[in-house]
């Protein structure tokens, strides 16, 4: 029996919200890398019939559900922003089968390397567990103020209490090994992206030939 195949060279990809961490893996995802999203993995796991269901209907209640049998998403948000220890409690529940399933996926995964995209990776408080690499998207605050307020039509105060909960932009740059500026027009992330992957793949190589 051959052994199992070693998972890829792997890049940690974070950023605040409203940073454009989206867009930026869209290219990556256009130049051929498995892009697997952590936030994607938990909405499967949350969806009617999903793996954290009844394990959330457990700790939760009933009217943690909503009537398709998905996790009530805005009823949760605000329980997690008022109560640290729901929000532990839901990450306790969500966090192993993600890390499960991102696993799986990169081991599956064909490209030289993976972008592993995590918004909440400087949070953890182990961004250097899970990759190789952490690539933090970047723009100013004000910014990511507007673009959130535009795409999701919340109040200036929401998307401020929801960045407070988040890692400082100055955490999330102290972890990061590369950059990239997306406090522009959003033509100036292919460029970018492209001198990262000319980058990621000779480590990649570099870390294959080491094995």
């Amino acid at each position: 029996m051959s052994p199992p195949r070693r998972a890829p060279f792997t890049v940690c990809l974070t950023g605040g919200i409203g940073s454009g961490k989206s867009s930026v893996a869209r290219e990556f995802e256009a130049l051929g890398v498995t892009v697997i999203d952590a936030d994607a993995l938990a909405h499967a796991l949350t969806a009617p019939g999903g793996a954290a269901i009844e394990p959330i209907r457990a700790a939760f209640g009933p009217e943690a559900i909503d009537a398709r049998g998905a996790l009530d998403r805005e009823r949760m948000r605000r329980r997690v922003f008022a109560d640290p220890d729901a929000r532990r409690r839901l990450e306790a529940i969500l966090h192993p089968m993600i890390r499960a399933e991102s696993e799986r996926l990169a081991h599956a995964a064909t490209s030289p390397y993976v972008i592993l995209m995590i918004p909440l990776l400087v949070e953890s408080g182990e961004p250097r567990r899970r990759c190789q690499r952490v690539l933090v998207v970047d723009c100013p605050e004000q910014e990511q103020i507007r673009r959130v307020m535009a795409r999701s039509r919340l109040p200036r105060s929401e998307v401020e209490a929801i960045m407070a909960s988040q890692a400082t932009r100055r955490a999330r740059l102290e972890a990061a090994d590369d950059v990239l500026d997306n406090s522009g027009d959003v033509a100036a992330i292919a460029p970018q992206v492209a001198r990262l992957h000319a980058r990621y793949l000779a480590l990649a190589a570099r870390a294959e030939q080491a094995q």
